[in-house]
């Protein structure tokens, strides 16, 4: 499994229209066939910063899920509401290493 970490600053003022846009997308992800998961967090001492976990079932399934309406859709809504570009790192799942997701 790919596991990809997300991080989002979001400025102050845009937090709520930031989760709103975040909540649909990440609803409408889980039930893509190649998302084992979808988490979003909020960070407790600063609530304008966001991670994204995003666990893919094989290696294509990414750039699958880049290519739904749904993707498009939150990449738009959250562009201007951003207080820095967004940034990723992917991992590998060591344990459990078939998790069953």
């Amino acid at each position: 499994m790919l596991v990809v970490h997300v991080h989002v600053r979001v400025q102050p003022e845009h937090v709520e229209a930031f989760k709103a846009a975040t909540l649909a997308n990440a609803q409408a992800s889980v039930r893509e066939p190649g998302i084992a998961r979808f988490d979003v967090v909020q960070q407790a001492d600063d609530p304008a910063r966001f991670v994204l976990i995003e666990v893919y079932r094989t290696p294509a399934a990414p750039a699958a899920h880049k290519e739904t309406a749904h993707y498009a859709t939150w990449r738009d809504a959250v562009a201007p509401l951003m207080a820095e570009p967004r940034t990723s790192m992917k991992f590998t799942n060591v344990f459990p290493a078939d998790s069953g997701w």
